[in-house]
């Protein structure tokens, strides 16, 4: 059964089928061809993969990240950001990457940082006479932070979907994150010196006294969503609906950016952007059943620990088969289909499963800069109106800056396990 439902999948995927349809589709061929189960148990499935209280996060960090962007936080976020780092040779494009990271530890998601950061970020960089192609391509690339450093809804369905601690993956995230973001800064520094790029970059910029100021309620806002995690006040998903209520008491009556009549479209951009990812959920929940059931992972698991009894070695194949996966399956669908089957390996070969879990988000992150189905390439390109095969000439860098990064994460676990450690354990 488990290699005709991979079939089905893999050709609807070439057949360019969304990817939840497609996953939807060879479950239900699973089930109908191969078991004596009824159908009405794919609907059930799709009940039951939903009806976990984690997984409500979801939705609320997505309306949060777009009250945040129409609320005029995302604006204020980027000039406290430039009056940090706006003021030397490439200072916007590093004001890029320190907006996002800021922004990444209250959205959660990376699409969400794009259209936030990219539409004030992007125009500015093009202004300032660097080419659209790499301010299109640097904003997929920084915005890809968005689900590295915490609140992360992948390490949300990741921890849903191992039964890892989710308050740890999150503080997990943050050494990870911070090396991936200096990395970026000092390539684009590095790459404006030689290109002769962006020498009047400080002009215009406010005074740092000026810009925090002004930016005050939206940096207390990860204060407000982490706090409450690592305090032991909320858990990730009573969190994420204080950043709603946040965003929305800021957006309306302190900046006073958010009308009544910018509700509906707000809310209703956020429905179809959740509908999308639980429906990808669900039905690779039902697909993952079904794995289940006839022992996939449990007979994965055992000739991966078996066929590589090196952790090092392990832990190489896994990243290269990811970075792959990354470029066609999406990074919810991959987690939930392939989360169980790999950590269950790594914990046997004594690979931490928080650390796992990190290295599995940041590779499958990856994902969402790499051609064919790169979402961030797809939404950087819709904001600078600029083809994704334009972006290519300069994505090349920036990809092998975050893989060597990578790299650097998978095997230096202190990276990504010292607050960990230091928090919990």
């Amino acid at each position: 059964m488990s290699p005709i439902m991979l079939t089905v999948m893999l050709v609807l995927f070439a057949a360019s089928i969304p990817v939840a349809i497609a996953i939807g589709i060879a479950a239900v061929v699973g089930i109908a061809g191969f078991t004596s189960f009824p159908l009405i148990v794919a609907a059930q499935q799709l009940f039951v993969a939903l009806d976990r209280f984690p997984l409500a996060a979801i939705p609320f960090f997505i309306l949060a990240g777009n009250l945040m962007e129409v609320g005029g936080i995302s604006r204020r976020l980027v000039e406290f950001a430039r009056s940090i780092v706006g003021g030397i040779q490439g200072g916007l494009p590093a004001t890029c990457v320190v907006t996002c990271m800021i922004f990444a530890a209250i959205s959660g998601s990376s699409v969400a940082t794009t259209f936030a950061i990219g539409s004030i970020m992007i125009p500015a960089l093009v202004r300032a006479g660097y080419p659209v192609a790499f301010a299109a391509a640097l904003q997929a690339t920084a915005a890809e932070l968005g689900v590295v450093i915490p609140p992360s809804i992948p390490m949300i369905l990741y921890g849903v979907t191992t039964q890892t601690s989710i308050p740890e993956l999150f503080i997990a995230g943050f050494g990870p994150g911070l090396l991936i973001g200096a990395a970026l800064i000092a390539t684009v520094l590095v790459w404006c010196r030689i290109k002769g790029w962006g020498k009047q970059d400080g002009e215009g910029r406010l005074s740092f006294l000026t810009a925090t100021k002004q930016a005050g309620f939206a940096l207390f806002m990860p204060i407000v969503v982490l706090g409450g995690i690592y305090g032991g006040i909320t858990t990730p998903t009573e969190a994420s609906v204080l950043a709603v209520v946040y965003a929305l008491l800021v957006g309306m009556f302190l900046h006073r950016e958010i009308g009544l009549r910018d509700l509906f479209p707000i809310f209703r951009k956020s429905v179809i952007s959740s509908a999308v990812i639980l429906f990808i959920i669900a039905c690779a929940a039902v697909f993952s059943w079904l794995l289940n059931r006839q022992g996939v992972p449990d007979a994965a698991a055992a000739w991966l620990s078996t066929s590589f009894d090196s952790s090092a070695l392990y832990l190489l194949v896994v990243n290269l088969f990811l970075f792959v996966v990354g470029m066609f399956v999406e990074t919810s669908a991959s987690i939930i289909v392939l989360a169980p089957i790999l950590q269950e390996a790594a914990e046997r070969l004594g690979i931490d499963g928080v650390h796992f879990g990190t290295i599995m988000v940041v590779n499958l992150a990856l994902g969402m800069i790499t051609p064919p189905f790169g979402v961030n390439l797809f939404a950087a390109a819709q904001v600078a109106r600029c083809g994704v095969d334009q972006m290519m000439r300069y994505l090349g860098v920036f990809i092998g800056v975050i893989f060597a990064c990578l790299m650097v994460i998978t095997y230096v676990p202190w990276i990504t396990m010292a607050l960990p450690n230091l928090v919990f354990r």
